[in-house]
């Protein structure tokens, strides 16, 4: 028997054997099964088990939330991993909102970052998401935790160069630059 976990905007998620189940009568439940099939593909998202009309099971991620697990662990490992599941989120054409702040979007599993919550998640010619997680990057609270002293204006110049000419080689840049962070 399932039992109930929580609530969000637009649905109920329930929990039993390792196993959850998102329910809603909304398309939301039809968006994020439509995206989490591809984005399993890639190693990314819970996996995905069983799709129906108005649920979908999928395996339940437990772990801590990304800056509770920045509290007392090496970070950068987990940035480089986030960032790489940006840009393939980018990639693909997909942006999935709430990569600005995504305290409760990132749960670490066994040292490995899982990004969760699909639902708003949409197809689009320019898509943010290594520019919104560089965001939340620079932040103050994450600054603060992570105790990285991060140039604003050096990581604005290479998420500009990203943004304006999406390569392999522009993205590469901004990874060095978090892996070279003390």
């Amino acid at each position: 028997m399932f039992k109930y976990l929580t609530k969000g905007k637009r649905g109920r998620i329930y929990v039993e054997n390792g196993i959850a189940i998102k329910k809603s009568l909304s398309e939301r439940v039809k968006n994020e099964s439509h995206w989490l099939k591809i984005l399993n593909k890639h190693n990314i998202g819970p996996k995905l088990i069983e799709t129906k009309k108005n649920y979908f099971k999928y395996k339940f991620i437990e772990g801590e939330f990304i800056l509770d697990y920045f509290k007392s662990n090496n970070s950068k490992p987990i940035i480089i991993d986030v960032l790489k599941q940006c840009r393939t989120m980018d990639k693909l054409k997909m942006n999935k909102l709430e990569m600005q702040n995504p305290y409760k979007h990132i749960i670490i599993c066994n040292k490995k970052p899982i990004v969760i919550d699909f639902e708003r998640a949409y197809k689009t010619k320019n898509p943010k998401n290594v520019t919104q997680f560089c965001q939340f990057l620079m932040s103050r609270k994450v600054c603060d935790i992570t105790k990285y002293k991060v140039n604003k204006k050096e990581l604005i110049k290479l998420l500009k160069e990203y943004k304006n000419n999406e390569t392999d080689n522009n993205f590469n840049k901004i990874l060095k630059y978090f892996r070279n962070l003390y």
